[in-house]
């Protein structure tokens, strides 16, 4: 995960799978229940290092959400089919 800039210039936390974006990033396991802990927890901007008064509101993270539900959702079905995961 990346910090990057939204479309109105406010701070998202973005994936990064192949870890090839620039800055700094943060790793988290690909499941719901991690990524729901670490929203519960504001782990991402403690991670990335983002300090609380610099972002109004609060930091962005629903691209991870989606990117991680859908790789749980592609997991289910590639077991659904007989194919094994090496993850």
């Amino acid at each position: 995960m990346t910090v990057g800039s939204g479309a109105n210039g406010q701070l998202v936390v973005v994936p990064d799978p192949l870890g090839t974006a620039s800055g700094r990033g943060a790793h988290l396991h690909p499941t719901t229940a991690c990524y729901e802990l670490a929203v519960r927890r504001k782990a991402f901007g403690r991670a990335l290092r983002i300090q609380g008064g610099a972002v109004p509101g609060r930091l962005e993270s629903a691209a991870v959400g989606d990117y991680v539900a859908g790789r749980e959702t592609e997991q289910t079905e590639d077991r659904e089919e007989g194919w094994s995961s090496s993850s």
